[in-house]
């Protein structure tokens, strides 16, 4: 008599609506924080600023995230992750609304910050309910479906949100990401469980002692470091990409959300790919592999001139995809880090120095590029290759030792 095989599930239903909920999340808050890019271009010029100036509003998110991110990160374990996700992206919801009706520069770059103090802790808080309610095994793949809000926000948001703006204004997309926002609000507070057995795991009553107690443990320190420098790279580059793109690759401003939507459309089929991979093959391998081609890319398409739509094209979606790579993967492996009672402080405080050096290499990109004039090509960009290629092959070193770190600590819980 044959036997009957019943192949166990990789994820319960409520576990694949976790993963769909919080994919829909980050891509509104990613969406929010890229948008900004694309606009980068439109925003010079009808705002009357310089390339050093819209590097400061991008910047201003980045750093008002990081400081939000420290001061909650002693907060982050001592509540219901649920009931934190719900009250940060409320604010992030108001502080996009009010990027929506910014008449002038100043009052943009009070939103940004509005924006970024509720919004840069979002990503941690997702971080450490994907770390309680699904095991390192499986992270991987996680992180490839999480991480494909990237790449929907250029399939379907940025796109979108360059022919809003095209159409009706720079203020357009703002607005469309508060009503997207609202719905993925809605979903969160009606259908996600609590989430807070964390709780009964903590024996440090005063939050700013557990913050201290998280940010000094050596084997945290570790991985705060990698962090500080794995964001310089897109800090660096996107910020002025369409300027880049436009005014020195000779790109048209009406073909940049095709440019995107090609872009994401790949990376929508290799996220998962490469996740699945992570988890088979090695988070660190894969994180090595797309490093190399990260570096090799970069070096490409940064000494560009005038070239075809297609090359333009082909440029963005290899590039992309080692970015793709590393993200997901270092993702990934950090999750293995913390110990459970930690998991909210050392998210916290890992994406406030996320956004904090982020923040620092917009501004630092912003006085390195330059323009003559308004519609002149962007001079010195070439530097922010070279720069982001040094910061990749530190961080290719930093990993390991952080890789064979939780390598010899995932052995020793087995054993």
């Amino acid at each position: 008599m044959e036997k009957t095989v019943v192949k166990e599930r990789l994820f319960s239903p409520y576990q694949i609506f976790i993963i769909a909920v919080l994919t829909f999340l980050q891509f509104t808050v990613i969406l929010d924080f890229m948008v900004l890019s694309p606009l980068g271009e439109q925003l010079m010029k009808e705002l009357d600023i310089s390339p050093s100036q819209f590097g400061i509003v991008v910047s201003a998110y980045a750093l008002s995230a990081g400081a939000s991110g420290l001061l909650a990160a002693g907060f982050a374990d001592k509540f219901d992750r649920k009931k934190l996700l719900l009250f940060f992206y409320v604010g992030f919801i108001i502080g996009t609304l009010l990027c929506g009706l910014a008449p002038d520069y100043n009052s943009l770059l009070i939103a940004r910050v509005v924006t970024g103090v509720f919004g840069g802790v979002i990503g941690s808080i997702s971080f450490a309910i994907i770390t309680d309610l699904f095991s390192l095994q499986t992270r991987g793949r996680v992180m490839g479906f999480v991480q494909m809000a990237f790449a929907a926000s250029q399939i379907l948001g940025i796109p979108i949100g360059l022919y809003l703006a095209n159409k009706m204004g720079w203020h357009s997309p703002f607005l469309l990401i508060v009503g997207v926002s609202v719905f993925a609000g809605v979903f969160i507070f009606f259908y996600m469980k609590p989430v807070n057995a964390h709780l009964q795991l903590q024996t440090e009553r005063n939050a700013l002692r557990h913050l201290f107690k998280t940010v000094s443990k050596p084997r945290y320190l570790q991985a705060f470091a990698a962090t500080a420098l794995l964001a310089t790279g897109g800090f660096m580059m996107m910020p002025f990409g369409t300027a880049f793109s436009v005014n020195n690759l000779g790109v048209t401003r009406e073909d940049l959300p095709m440019i995107f939507s090609i872009t994401g459309l790949f990376s929508i089929v290799t996220g998962p790919l490469i996740g699945f991979f992570s988890d088979k093959i090695g988070k660190y391998t894969i994180f090595v592999i797309g490093s190399v081609w990260s570096i090799i890319m970069v070096l490409v398409y940064t000494h560009q001139d005038v070239i075809p739509l297609w090359m333009v094209i082909m440029f963005n979606v290899l590039m992309f995809m080692g970015i793709s790579a590393r993200i997901i993967s270092s993702s990934a492996l950090l999750t293995a880090v913390p110990t459970p009672a930690d998991r909210g402080a050392f998210m916290g405080v890992n994406a406030s120095l996320q956004q904090i050096s982020g923040g620092i290499a917009a501004a630092i990109a912003g006085m390195i590029v330059y323009q003559e004039t308004k519609t002149s090509p962007l001079e010195n960009y070439p530097i922010l290759g070279y720069v982001v290629c040094v910061t990749t092959i530190i961080t290719i070193i930093m990993m390991y030792f952080l890789n064979r770190m939780i390598t010899r600590t995932e052995g020793a819980k087995v054993a």
